[in-house]
């Protein structure tokens, strides 16, 4: 007799605690191998394939498409063994691979395989459950009025309700202990309000949930727990657009500016590591970070992410460059992995690509700062003591005021504006 195994969701990560079924990639009846993605699902981070570590037939799935289940909640059940493999093929492995989600070792080459099995035997593979019928709950029926005197003490009050029809036992007394005053039997003879032939809009309502709720809740706890200042300065980046064209003009990948400002970041944070630290609160101590873990905001069809560039201090400018290419591109596609976007110690936020100036950026919890850069445009500035039009760009940081002061983070943003104002000074001190 085959065994029916349980799968249920498993953790994804980084305390994600539940995620919303996307698409089912298997049917009640096929023949799943080890392995095999059997679902996406969406959490807040990202789109992830969830491989199934158990080969067999599907026996049964739980939920429907844009249903959204918690973490160890039945995603499907398995049958594993004997009779549970069609005639035409070999039986699958029967034992769990340990691997949790596509991408962490799991290997992809071979192309996942939808088989509708025959039974074994005179009995049917097992239906999937039936959810019970609600049990429907008959709505309290009022009592009706009792038969007992009317609590009205005033013969006026009496006499008003008779002249004008009233029914004392329809109303509901505002005096002490229920008793109906005159002013009750006024208001039942009041005139109800109009009520508009055509009641307005109630709005659109949109589920914070998903990706949105869980920026919505990062940022709502950056708010509550930095005590966040903002910093900033223009800065003259001819210089470092002139460079960035001589080197893609000598040939090679391109160099995109954005690189070149993460270059920049890096060497700054290598000068003021105060920066690139988080803040434990409950251990009461400000934690220096050994590497950066550059963060990079980019935004997607399905809203604001923030890929994160591992070890960035130790890439160039063109190692840059294809690490943010590839991270957007997966971005756009939905297919950021939670570790993709987790971890980050400092964020590059190049806003300027929506058409502004300056923004003063809200941290990303639980890093201790941010740097913003607006667009870079031409504008009238004094160069060489001349007035000239010049590229220019706002620079602006946000930073956690309880790892460092003012003069601080003034420090880093002024090497950044200067690196970005003459590159050579960044090249000195590679």
């Amino acid at each position: 007799m085959p065994q029916v195994l349980e799968f249920k969701l498993p953790d994804l990560g980084e305390g994600l605690t539940e995620a919303e079924i996307v698409r089912w990639l298997v049917a009640v009846g096929d023949v799943v191998a080890v392995d095999q993605p059997v679902v996406e699902v969406e959490t807040a981070k990202a789109m992830v394939e969830v491989p199934c570590p158990y080969g067999g037939v599907v026996t049964a799935r739980f939920g429907e498409e844009g249903t959204e289940l918690p973490v160890g909640a039945p995603l499907l059940t398995v049958a594993v063994g004997s009779g549970t493999t069609p005639a035409d093929e070999p039986a699958p492995a029967e034992s769990g691979s340990g691997n949790v989600l596509v991408g962490y070792g799991t290997d992809h080459s071979r192309p996942a395989r939808r088989r509708r099995v025959r039974p074994a035997g005179p009995a049917a593979p097992a239906a999937a459950p039936v959810a019970p019928a609600p049990v429907a709950v008959a709505a309290p029926v009022a009592a009706p009025a009792p038969a007992g005197p009317v609590p009205v003490i005033s013969p006026l009050v009496r006499k008003l309700a008779k002249d004008h029809g009233v029914d004392l036992r329809s109303l509901a007394g505002s005096g002490p202990e229920g008793l109906i005053l005159r002013a009750d039997v006024e208001a039942a003879l009041r005139p109800a309000p109009a009520v508009a032939a055509t009641p307005a809009p109630a709005g659109e309502r949109i589920p914070l949930k998903g990706l949105r709720g869980a920026v919505a809740d990062k940022l709502s706890r950056s708010r509550r727990e930095i005590p966040d200042a903002t910093c900033w300065v223009d800065a003259d980046a001819t210089e470092l657009m002139a460079a960035r064209a001589a080197m893609n003009a000598a040939g090679g990948p391109k160099i995109s500016v954005l690189a070149l400002l993460a270059r920049i970041c890096t060497a700054a944070l290598a000068r003021y590591p105060e920066l690139n630290s988080t803040v434990d609160l409950a251990a009461g101590e400000i934690v220096r970070l050994p590497s950066v873990h550059l963060g990079f905001a980019a935004q997607t069809e399905r809203g604001l992410v923030v890929p994160v560039v591992r070890d960035a201090g130790r890439l160039g400018a063109e190692g840059l460059t294809a690490e943010f290419t590839r991270l957007t591109e997966l971005g756009r596609a939905g297919r950021l992995s939670p570790a993709d976007l987790t971890g980050g110690t400092f964020t590059l936020n190049n806003y300027g690509v929506f058409g502004v100036d300056g923004s003063t950026p809200i941290i990303n919890h639980p890093e201790a700062a941010m740097l913003g850069v607006g667009r870079i445009v031409p504008k009238p500035w004094v160069h060489a003591g001349e007035l000239a039009v010049r590229q220019v760009v706002q620079l602006s940081l946000t930073f956690d005021h309880r790892v460092c002061d003012g003069g601080t983070a003034g420090g880093f943003l002024r090497y950044v504006a200067d690196c970005v104002e003459s590159p050579s000074v960044l090249l000195r001190t590679l």
